[in-house]
């Protein structure tokens, strides 16, 4: 029985596999001349230099502006980039009480993610999606760090999409030391011939393919299987399944996607032709450098002078027949101002492709707040899809991943996430950018309307307490900070009180003067 599912399985990442070598030519590209140090998808390439096609480092920087750039926006370091708030199925008068609970939970979560290696292992997926696709491994932890984060190489892994068109495949194949197969799998099963390996032969290398996939047999359920085949033998060492929202361990997530395609198309193929471009002029630039510095002669062939004899350095004498020539210059052929303005308009090119940009200089002087916060909004707009994309495909399933983990350790306690009884709220720069865009919408509109129609129909029209409950989320406010309707409505009892004795004071004065007057 498991013989055959592991043909089935290995036949069906064969498949997957063979898709994906139509991608490859393309991927190795964009890694050759902007990420030299990431493994190539031919050969073991781990500790070998790959920089010999890169003679301009615009792409290189690029790269890794963008991950940080875009980890800045999307998820930064210690910061609350997402808040969980009660979804649609919790009632409306009891959503106030539950967000305050659930403001509690956001923090635990948070705490956990920031004593995590999350932002070094998410920074290195952003490389990769700058090329389409990112992949991070999601696993539990220990009694210390309880999540455990690792991005997943492009060339280890080989996806495919379902019915749906979505993800449901996952095949990650790697190379495992046999002393290391029980160390990875403690519950694993090993027939012979691997325990013979793992005492024998420890250090000696295997191939491990681990196999997630959906499982269309629960139905409205989220629910997956996974196995772990040793290639070399085709035997299964471990199966299982596990369902629930976040109990996939891998989370997949494209920049963008063209239609009946499977891997994400990122911003650096949009700038590939720039790159080439930029490299081969620099490498022209180059040649053309050294012609002009060491220089170019011709001369007579009078049987005297030997071209393969003369060493061109200071002090050297060169015999010459009499009224010859000898060695005359050439002129470097070539303009270098040409090749600067080609250069400098390439160059923005690939910035302007990686969104570098979008945030300004970083040598100027700061910006402030407010401009920051206008670029933001601009960014938001200019990678709209891709947001969205991010929003659904990393930041939830990370969010909803990292609660199934703390759930199923037994530190948390929570309702599913799911959008219905609890929801995830993105907070980050990025989506605050929105958030500003809507309020000053909402800013004009109050304004405009006072000034057509006066403060008597404002006031019929706004409710003053709604108003700054709205304002207080987009402006991301704790809902601690917040007094609860029930403080609210006791508040407005004491003030009215307070007016009401307030006014029969004063009528009690009036009324003692007119009995002295």
């Amino acid at each position: 029985m498991h013989e055959e599912i592991a043909k089935n399985y290995i036949s069906k990442y064969e498949k997957a596999k063979t898709h994906r070598e139509s991608f490859i030519p393309l991927f190795e590209e964009c890694y050759e001349y902007s990420m030299p140090q990431r493994e190539s998808f031919y050969t073991e390439s781990i500790g070998q230099r790959r920089d010999e096609k890169i003679f301009d480092e615009t792409a290189v920087v690029g790269v890794q502006e963008f991950a940080s750039r875009l980890q800045a926006g999307l998820v930064p370091n210690f910061a609350r980039w997402a808040d969980f708030v009660a979804g649609s199925e919790v009632p409306k008068e009891q959503r106030e009480e539950v967000n305050n609970d659930l403001d509690e939970v956001t923090d635990y979560v948070f705490e956990v993610l920031q004593n995590s290696n999350f932002a070094q292992e998410v920074h290195e997926s952003f490389m990769d999606l700058a090329v389409g696709t990112g992949v991070l491994h999601v696993a539990e932890g220990n009694a210390v760090y309880p999540i455990n984060f690792s991005a997943v190489p492009l060339p280890h892994v080989v996806l495919d999409t379902g019915p749906d068109d979505k993800v449901d495949h996952i095949f990650r194949e790697r190379k495992v030391r046999y002393s290391d197969l029980p160390i990875l799998y403690p519950d694993g099963v090993f027939d012979a011939k691997c325990q013979n390996m793992i005492l024998n032969s420890p250090d000696v290398k295997t191939s491990i393919l681990e196999i997630v996939c959906k499982d269309y047999s629960k139905i409205n359920e989220d629910a997956y299987l996974s196995y772990i085949v040793e290639l070399t033998d085709k035997k299964i060492i471990k199966s299982d399944s596990f369902k629930g929202v976040g109990s996939n361990p891998f989370i997949c997530f494209r920049w963008s996607k063209c239609s009946g395609e499977i891997y994400g198309r990122g911003p650096l193929m949009n700038a590939l032709s720039a790159i080439k471009t930029t490299n081969l002029t620099v490498r022209l630039v180059l040649e053309n450098a050294q012609m002009a510095i060491s220089g170019i002669y011709q001369l007579d062939d009078d049987g005297i002078i030997n071209p393969d004899t003369i060493n061109l350095v200071p002090g050297t004498v060169i015999p010459k027949a009499p009224n010859s020539a000898g060695l005359q210059p050439i002129r470097a052929a070539g303009s270098f101002d040409v090749s600067q303005f080609i250069l400098s308009d390439m160059r923005m090119n690939i910035k302007k492709a990686l969104f570098n940009e979008m945030l300004g200089d970083p040598n100027k002087t700061p910006a402030t707040a407010t401009e920051i916060a206008e670029r933001m909004a601009d960014l938001s707009r200019q990678i709209g899809s891709a947001f969205g994309r991010l929003q659904s495909e990393l930041v939830q399933p990370v969010l909803q991943r990292v609660i199934y983990i703390l759930k199923k350790q037994g530190r948390i306690e929570i309702p599913t996430v799911n959008g219905r009884q609890v929801k995830v709220r993105s907070v980050s720069p990025l989506s605050q950018g929105q958030a500003r865009q809507d309020i000053n919408n909402t800013a004009q509109w109050m304004q405009l309307v006072q000034q057509s129609f006066g403060p008597e129909v404002m006031n019929l029209l706004v409710s003053g307490e709604e108003v700054a409950s709205h304002l207080a989320k987009k402006f991301n406010v704790p809902d601690s900070l917040i007094r609860d309707a029930s403080e609210r409505q006791e508040l407005i009892r004491l003030m009215q009180q307070a007016q009401q004795m307030q006014s029969m004071q004063q009528q009690q004065q009036g009324g003692e003067q007119l009995v002295e007057q």
